[in-house]
């Protein structure tokens, strides 16, 4: 019997990353796990509010995921250095399917209660935390450097997708109770997990270096040394703070746009609909010139965004607003992996993406922190308003305080390299 044609794809194509084998079993891993979490978190919340009533215990939900990413991230990103990538993945991905069985006997049982469920989610918390950096750090070494861009962007989309998918279909499972919800995401993490054993590379280069304070810091000293990451990653940090308007969408969709639960189902979706078609679209046709501009300019839109869906009293324009927000998003996402993958040593992007994961979750999480709190104080239009309008100051002002990052051209992996991975060393 001949052997199966492999699948061809010309050297330009939007698809080029799918010609390795490794990269697909890679990205339907991800994609499945991630559409099992988003499934997860959906029904957690739903049946944390009936059980408790109380919103503050819906906010202890995400505060037990994050907590472990900003108590590890260091110890995590040097795991993700010493030891193999889609090993610790498969690991963490196996936890996650423990935890989902755990949620689902609880829930079959009838024992649910908030207290075991908050601390199943920080066992969850702890998997994620470990995942993360080794899952970011492992993508460069599943395709060709000229690949990598589209490979990037396929990853993000994908990970789109999955955001959108998750809460529409927990939320039609959940008709029929949490516990089918809980059911069908531990059979997709035995897909993840069985996905994530095919990948076979091998080709991460290993840090062998004695485990110490100064090691494990490494990774965070590597980022603050070189404008370029840590321009990148603080532009997200601060971009995503100030500009949080997403947490109150439940406030314009109710008090402002009167437009109730389908007209709030609708905003939420647009906003993520504009970051797939951003991502699909880099998949495409990928960022080649002025890379560091287009970053700061997508942020400064990003901004606009905010400030033209703070002011608005039309659902329409709204919706235009947050597409363009999703989108602007997606862009700004694309060139920040790009740079800090490509810039950083295989030895070091455990830790380094560690530092970018903890500095992304923190400015989600305390950016919705935020937008409540300036809501609270000063209402909800100037919170928002305000929000956008520093975001846009932030822009310009890394503009400003980091001219390597504005003066990024070219996002060749050669370039690149050359140019920047040994600067201020």
């Amino acid at each position: 019997m001949s052997e199966p044609t492999k699948p061809s794809f010309k050297k330009k194509s939007g698809h080029v990353a799918f010609q390795h084998k490794d990269y697909r079993f890679f990205w339907m891993a991800r994609v499945l796990g991630v559409l099992a979490i988003e499934m997860q978190i959906t029904a957690l919340s739903w049946q944390v509010y009936q059980l408790t009533g109380k919103a503050l215990d819906l906010g202890l939900v995400g505060l037990a995921q994050f907590m472990p990413f900003l108590m590890l991230f260091l110890i995590s990103g040097s795991v993700a250095d010493r030891y193999q990538r889609k090993k610790i993945m498969s690991i963490c991905v196996a936890i996650q399917m423990l935890c989902a069985l755990a949620f689902f006997i609880m829930t079959v049982t009838g024992n649910a209660n908030f207290l075991a469920i908050f601390t199943i989610l920080i066992f969850l918390g702890i998997a994620r935390a470990f995942q993360s950096p080794a899952q970011s750090a492992i993508v460069p070494l599943l395709v060709p450097k000229e690949h990598f861009a589209n490979a990037i962007a396929w990853t993000s989309s994908g990970f789109q997708m999955a955001r959108i998918a998750g809460p529409g279909i927990a939320g039609i499972i959940i008709i029929a109770g949490e516990q089918w919800v809980y059911g069908t995401a531990i059979i997709l993490f035995v897909f993840s997990t069985i996905f994530t054993l095919m990948v076979k590379t091998n080709t991460q280069i290993i840090s062998h270096v004695p485990v110490t304070i100064d090691n494990i810091l490494t990774g965070l000293k590597f980022a603050l040394k070189r404008q370029i990451i840590i321009g990148s990653i603080g532009l997200d940090l601060f971009a995503v703070l100030l500009g949080g308007a997403t947490a109150l969408l439940p406030i314009f969709a109710t008090d402002i746009l009167n437009v109730g639960s389908a007209g709030f189902g609708a905003l939420r979706a647009t906003h993520m609909i504009g970051a797939l078609i951003g991502a699909l679209t880099l998949t495409q046709y990928p960022i080649s010139r002025h890379a560091g501009k287009k970053l700061l300019s997508t942020v400064a839109i990003f901004g606009l965004g905010i400030i033209v869906f703070g002011i608005s009293t039309s659902f329409w324009l709204s919706l235009s607003a947050l597409f363009i927000l999703g989108a602007a998003d997606s862009v700004s996402v694309f060139i920040r992996n790009n740079l800090v993958q490509i810039i950083t040593p295989d030895n070091m992007r455990g830790r380094v993406s560690a530092v970018s994961a903890v500095f992304i979750g923190a400015s989600n999480e305390l950016g919705e922190l935020e937008s409540g709190v300036t809501a609270h104080f000063w209402g909800v239009v100037p919170a928002v308003i305000i929000g956008g309008i520093g975001t846009v100051f932030i822009s310009g002002l890394f503009a400003m305080i980091f001219p390597q990052l504005r003066e990024v051209n070219s996002l060749n992996h050669d370039d690149l390299v050359r140019k920047y991975q040994k600067l201020n060393e």
